[in-house]
């Protein structure tokens, strides 16, 4: 999965980034690209219940995309928003007298500007698409069948809305994976703040932009670069108490990262011991077999049964062996739908 971060120049897009991957970003416009961590509470307690010599969590690739500037880079925009599977979308609240605002602080314009720019992209990629099925479907049967389906697409966008809002079938679903359309990519708009902001809630135009991705049913996340680059900077301790002072109990770049993660569909399961505590990421909905080939194809093809205790249930029993005695190990077949937190060991044989 490759996620996008895009925005304005000087929306706070590359300091989030680098805050996401610990990976700083070089000058210019060029495309950067880094793994970041998906931090779980769950890593850590499996930790202190284990010790393992190595911790691996769940990963995302995250790409800082070229800024946004209307009527300047559009082609090259939408080319590189093309090439990534999700996209989280910046958009500058924050207050400051030594970076310059390319239109003022104006989130809501600025999330508007770019959601259009994706909708006519979009518009044009239909209306060329209908014009050569209107030339095809004298010789091809199958033209009447896709054009049935870009007509449920055309009847969103004529409402201004994105892609993402059409419900299809899983065979419409599948079809129109072959097109191109950007706004049926999943979106996420964080709102960058200041500490003044983040402490009082308000920033300019904050009913506008809450009510428009509640039309558009899309997650919202307020983080501030500021107060995480100084977060970034303290000791454990001293990082706790200036986030209880905020009345903040989790990072925003922690709390941005879960809400990329859950918002793909995606979740993990663990494997745990001596050597190594892991995170394993899966989508939703998969079963133990096609868990167990994420793990290595060997033991997808091999595979016996998955032996299973939930999160919670290790977390009340204390650890594995209680657990056993207590009726909560369970053994699975390779049909079985494996659950976010799953501690699984897999059997196999090849």
């Amino acid at each position: 999965m490759k996620i996008g971060i895009i925005g304005r120049p000087q929306a706070g897009k590359s300091t989030l980034f680098q805050l996401l991957t610990n990976h700083h970003a070089g000058f210019g416009n060029k495309i950067q690209v880094a793994v970041g961590k998906v931090p779980d509470p769950r890593i850590e307690t499996l930790i202190e219940l284990h010790n393992p010599r190595k911790v691996t969590y769940a990963a995302i690739d995250f790409l800082d995309l070229p800024g946004f500037l209307p009527g300047q880079n559009a082609n090259g925009f939408l080319q590189s928003v093309s090439d990534v599977d999700a996209l989280v979308l910046v958009v500058r609240a924050f207050e400051s007298d030594t970076v310059a605002s390319y239109n003022g602080i104006q989130p809501y314009a600025d999330f508007n500007d770019i959601q259009q720019e994706l909708l006519v992209a979009d518009w044009s990629l239909l209306e060329t698409r209908l014009e050569r099925i209107a030339k095809q479907r004298m010789k091809n049967p199958q033209a009447a069948e896709e054009l049935g389906l870009l007509e449920k697409c055309q009847a969103v966008l004529e409402q201004d809305l994105p892609l993402r809002q059409l419900e299809l079938d899983e065979e419409e679903e599948k079809s129109l994976r072959t097109y191109d359309f950007l706004t049926r990519k999943p979106l996420i708009v964080a709102v960058n703040l200041d500490e003044e902001q983040m402490r009082s809630g308000s920033y300019p135009q904050k009913e506008e932009l809450e009510a428009e991705l509640s039309r558009l049913d899309l997650p919202l996340i307020t983080v501030s670069a500021q107060i995480e680059n100084e977060i970034n900077e303290l000791d454990e301790e001293d990082a706790r108490l200036f986030m209880e002072e905020l009345g903040l109990s989790d990072t925003g770049i922690s709390r941005l990262a879960r809400t990329v993660y859950q918002h793909l569909g995606l979740m993990s399961f663990f494997t745990v011991g001596e050597k190594e505590v892991r995170a394993w990421t899966i989508k939703t909905g998969t079963r133990a077999q096609q868990a167990a080939g994420k793990i290595h194809s060997d033991i997808e093809r091999g595979f016996i049964r998955a032996e299973v205790i939930s999160y919670e249930d290790l977390l009340v029993c204390g650890n594995v062996q209680a657990a056993k005695e207590k009726g909560r190990f369970r053994l699975e077949g390779k049909d079985y739908i494996v659950q976010d937190g799953d501690i699984v060991t897999f059997r196999f044989n090849v």
